[in-house]
């Protein structure tokens, strides 16, 4: 066996040991393997080819350099979707709440109690990933059924002790959170119920500074307006699980159509553990689906409906 034979047999004995994960293999064989073409080296010959030759240990380091640049390579439209999806995440928040105090059923209260507590999670996952490529975060504000986000520097978000759990408030917002805005993304065109935000008096609402400007939920699919949450906020019993159900499935499968987006962007979802969250959103929301389209089925017909079976 010549020189190059003897050092590829000892890269691929080495590989067998198990240091290397799958696709540091790969890059192993691509990188050491093409010299098995090569003629033999003469035995009495200097062996100063085999000198230049990158050890194992430099294309291990190499390997996981390309991993690292690949975990910060991210994209507008990656940005856009962790900042629309926390807005988004933020909002089922709201309507899950209301199912202890509406008298909703125990089955309704428990899965209500799921998305809650998945959907922090994964708010604060997000935060996390805006901060980590110092990108504003988007801290949330629940008042009632009302949703504020707030714009904050990366390094603020970092220094407030967010960073791990989530930055998200619920009660009456304290003093100084001007420029807050209802979603963190362009609302222009929002319909709230036919309530006029110009009209509004933020002074009296205790949000002076507050920024409506631009407010479009359009943009976001399956995001409800102010009247839809004002109304689940009235509906008491079953009424109010059959809104729930209908509305919920409606707003997660605004979130399956925000992930289809992202995943047909140029370039998008690529670096780091993009496609792993949105993956995980995509599924997590149509599984939901499934339960919730179930549950809603079990339900007795509101009083008055008319049966598409008689």
């Amino acid at each position: 066996m010549g020189a190059n034979d003897q050092t590829t047999a000892r890269t691929v004995s080495s590989m067998r040991t198990g240091f290397a994960r799958p696709g540091l293999v790969v890059a192993l064989a691509v990188l050491a393997g093409c010299s098995g073409s090569a003629p033999a080296a003469d035995p009495a010959a200097p062996s100063a080819a085999s000198s230049d030759r990158p050890t194992t240990a430099d294309l291990e380091a190499l390997y996981w350099t390309r991993q690292q640049e690949a975990a910060e390579r991210y994209t507008e439209a990656d940005v856009a979707f962790m900042t629309g999806m926390i807005g988004h995440h933020a909002q089922a928040l709201i309507m899950s709440d209301l199912a202890p105090a509406n008298g909703a059923s125990p089955a309704v209260q428990r899965l209500a109690a799921r998305i809650i507590n998945a959907q922090q999670d994964e708010i604060a996952l997000m935060q996390r990933w805006l901060a980590d490529r110092g990108q504003p975060v988007p801290h949330v504000h629940i008042e009632g059924t009302m949703l504020m986000l707030q714009m904050v520097d990366a390094d603020e978000h970092v220094a407030m002790d967010h960073h791990t759990t989530g930055a998200i408030h619920h009660g009456a917002m304290e003093e100084g959170h001007e420029g807050m805005d209802h979603g963190g993304m362009d609302h222009g065109g929002m319909d709230h119920g036919g309530m006029d935000h110009g009209q509004m008096d933020h002074a009296a609402m205790g949000h002076e500074g507050m920024d409506h400007g631009g407010m479009d939920h359009a943009g976001m699919p399956g995001m409800l307006t102010q009247a839809q949450l004002d109304e689940l906020a009235a509906a008491r019993g079953v009424d109010f699980d059959r809104l729930f159900l209908r509305y919920m499935i409606g707003h997660h499968a605004g979130a399956i159509t925000m992930v289809d987006t992202l995943f047909a962007a140029d370039g998008a979802a690529q670096g780091g553990n993009t496609f792993k969250v949105a993956s995980d959103i995509q599924v997590d929301q149509r599984t939901e689906i499934a339960r919730m389209q179930q549950m809603l089925d079990s339900l007795p017909r509101p009083a008055g409906a008319i049966s598409t079976t008689d």
